[in-house]
């Protein structure tokens, strides 16, 4: 299923690259618009194009985001927005982001769902917002989870933690926040996590070059981080 998945992204990205290619030979012979090229070659239409990849990539909750942003600060360069409407600008992108994490439930296959927090858990649905907090978990059936921060930050602790046979899945939304983990030195950790003005770090350091990883304890930590970040470590 993995290597059907990855097969899939490779597919879907080399159509992204010709998709690119194409439109760059339209613009060297002069046939598309100067208008349109301003708009076509910009930050704001490389968020959208960031966050189609997403969703084909199957991260439809930070896709989903990417889209709306670009979309927000793309449409003033297209159409002339009055400045009544401007002044709702904010709160309307504000309502947008909310409506996505409101409608983006997670798998249906997930395992049900524990408490917040709960020791031994398998799966996590966390969210977030102006304040922390430090979970602990020592689950030895961990499939993953999901969490949402906003103007606040998470931290879990998963040293003690058994993966799951299929190993483990955490989706990660942060804006304006930041999510730790704390792992296993032996644990593989993928990281699929789109960042604008943000960063993934691995702390692990000396740790992990003491320990043989495990390529069966796969740790993947996808989403999306605008204005934060979402950082590995062992201590």
């Amino acid at each position: 299923m993995e290597k059907h998945n990855s097969s899939e992204k490779r597919i879907y990205f080399g159509i992204f690259l010709i998709a690119i290619g194409a439109f760059w030979i339209l613009e060297r012979l002069d046939l598309i618009p100067d208008i349109w090229d301003d708009i076509l070659i910009s930050w704001q239409m490389l968020l959208i194009g960031i966050g189609i990849f997403s969703i084909i990539g199957g991260n439809k909750t930070s896709g989903t985001i990417l889209i709306v942003i670009g979309g927000f600060f793309l449409v003033p360069e297209i159409v002339t927005i009055p400045y009544e409407l401007r002044r709702m600008g904010w709160p309307l992108l504000i309502i947008g982001i909310g409506v996505v994490l409101l409608f983006t439930h997670r798998k249906k296959n997930a395992p049900p769902l524990l408490e917040p927090g709960q020791h031994g858990m398998d799966y996590f649905d966390d969210f977030v917002v102006f304040g922390g907090r430090e979970i602990f978990v020592n689950s030895q059936n961990f499939y993953g989870g999901k969490i949402t921060t906003l103007f606040g930050g998470a931290e879990y602790d998963l040293r003690v933690t058994g993966l799951s046979q299929n190993g483990g899945v955490i989706d990660c939304v942060s804006i304006f926040g930041g999510c730790g983990f704390k792992v296993p030195p032996e644990w593989t950790v993928k990281n699929e996590v789109a960042t604008i003005f943000g960063a993934f770090t691995d702390k692990r350091g000396s740790s992990v070059h003491n320990f043989t990883t495990d390529p069966t304890k796969t740790l993947v930590i996808k989403g999306f981080s605008a204005f934060g970040g979402v950082e590995v470590k062992f201590n």
